[in-house]
């Protein structure tokens, strides 16, 4: 399946062609996206039969993708650990070998994120001193490029935890963004020091004492107002927050003709709603967002997603490898003068 790690050019990802609403179809024509770019190498893993099924209505005569037969698909409906006992050779989990074998540099999947974040935790390992992973990028698309963490991979969490998120934040901030100090937030019900949850006020003492550049709280307004570069919350709200935003570009996007689409032909009606959605939703433009705190690159895509979608998310796997972002976060978690486990 190609040559050793250490003496191939470009990037290789490996792509779980099973995972996502759409896959496999969409997921194969984003492969080939990728794959038509510089540089790139896909090792599409998943059920061997459907996925030549479907390369079979592409031109690829020369496309370096490799076939990576799995076995098996953990569903949004699985329970993660159950499910990867059960198939213990199901693609995503077969994916985030690939990385660990230094076959791939990143792997990307469309799929479950619980399964991502299980598999990506239990075979590549956590960063020191991190005790759980987490969803974090861009939330707002073109609107704002504040980085949110958690975007959902973490419901419950605890102070310290959020501290955690912090530091893996800032280096997403600093590898991808290229933010030189990456001002840092905690997302609450209002701006001044005592503002919150119990949970909120705690984190609040731990990161004022960690070291990172902190500037105190923010609330929901101040994503859009440049106030801070990365701004943490667990993933419950996290979550909460980026599908609200994602509904209301969408449900913006579909009164648009009701409101001005007399005034505009079909064409540019379309079009200003492509530009909307790329507003409000980050992963129209990204793709998905690096699972951060794992010892590689592990990119989760939404689940709704195409094919461009598919392409823009092993894109951010490349930059994501090309920047050193794993490098990055282990210095930031090196950096917190309080640990980040308690």
């Amino acid at each position: 399946m190609g040559l050793p790690r250490e003496k191939r050019r470009g990037f290789t990802v490996a792509l779980d062609a099973m995972g996502g609403d759409h896959a496999p179809a969409e997921v194969v024509v984003g492969a080939v996206q990728a794959a038509r770019q510089p540089g790139v190498e896909v090792l599409l893993v998943g059920d061997q039969p459907a996925l030549e099924a479907e390369l079979a209505r592409h031109s690829i005569k020369g496309l370096p993708i490799t076939l990576v037969p799995s076995e098996g698909v953990i569903q949004e409906t699985d329970h993660p650990l159950q499910a990867m006992r059960k198939r213990p050779r199901a693609s995503v989990l077969e994916a985030v070998r690939l990385v660990k074998a230094g076959r791939a540099q990143a792997m990307v999947t469309m799929g479950s994120t619980g399964a991502a974040m299980v598999s990506a935790t239990l075979v590549l390992g956590l960063l020191e001193g991190l005790e759980r992973p987490a969803l974090g990028g861009p939330l707002l698309g073109q609107l704002s490029p504040v980085v949110l963490v958690d975007l959902g991979s973490n419901v419950d969490c605890r102070p310290s935890q959020l501290l955690g998120f912090a530091a893996i934040g800032v280096a997403f901030a600093r590898s991808i963004q290229g933010v030189a100090s990456p001002r840092v937030a905690l997302l609450t019900v209002g701006a001044e020091e005592g503002k919150g949850n119990r949970q909120v006020r705690e984190a609040y003492t731990l990161f004022k004492g960690s070291g990172l550049n902190f500037v105190g709280n923010v609330e929901g307004l101040d994503l859009f107002l440049n106030k801070a570069d990365v701004v943490v919350c667990d993933g419950f709200v996290g979550n909460v927050l980026m599908k609200f935003t994602e509904g209301l570009g969408m449900a913006l996007a579909g009164r648009l003709s009701e409101l001005i689409g007399k005034h505009l032909p079909p064409s540019a009606l379309k079009d200003l709603a492509g530009k909307l959605a790329a507003l409000t939703n980050a992963a129209e433009i990204e793709g998905g967002g690096p699972l951060l705190g794992v010892e590689g690159i592990a990119v989760v895509g939404h689940g709704r997603a195409r094919a461009a979608s598919v392409a823009a998310a092993i894109r951010m796997a490349r930059r994501a490898v090309e920047t050193r972002l794993v490098e990055t976060m282990r210095k930031e978690l090196a950096a917190l003068r309080l640990p980040v486990k308690g």
